[in-house]
């Protein structure tokens, strides 16, 4: 006999994104295993929408999501401070070119 603890862990991993309400965005609203994409979109909808709160469900599997490394934040995601060439004030404009 196993568990059920055991059997779920057996069912791939899906990452959860719930809408609020009609114009916002989805937000990543946590994670659930499930054995299809049927299943995991029902689930998370019991399990985070409990409330009516939601109008839109997305399920993803965990295994397509490709994330950054948190451990490389500093250099992934550093300011846009001194890099000049990514403002249009480095660059020169040529003489005698309109609109630019």
């Amino acid at each position: 006999m196993t568990s059920a603890h055991s059997s779920s862990s057996a069912w791939p991993l899906w990452e959860v994104f719930i809408r609020s309400s009609r114009g916002l965005s989805h937000v990543h609203a946590g994670s659930l295993h499930a054995p299809d994409a049927t299943m995991a979109v029902r689930n998370a909808r019991d399990l985070y929408t409990r409330r009516n709160e939601g109008t839109s469900v997305w399920v993803v599997p965990a295994e397509a999501v490709t994330a950054s490394d948190p451990d490389s934040k500093g250099g992934f995601f550093e300011s846009a401070q001194g890099k000049s060439y990514r403002h249009a004030t480095y660059y020169t404009t040529s003489e005698g070119v309109k609109h630019l």
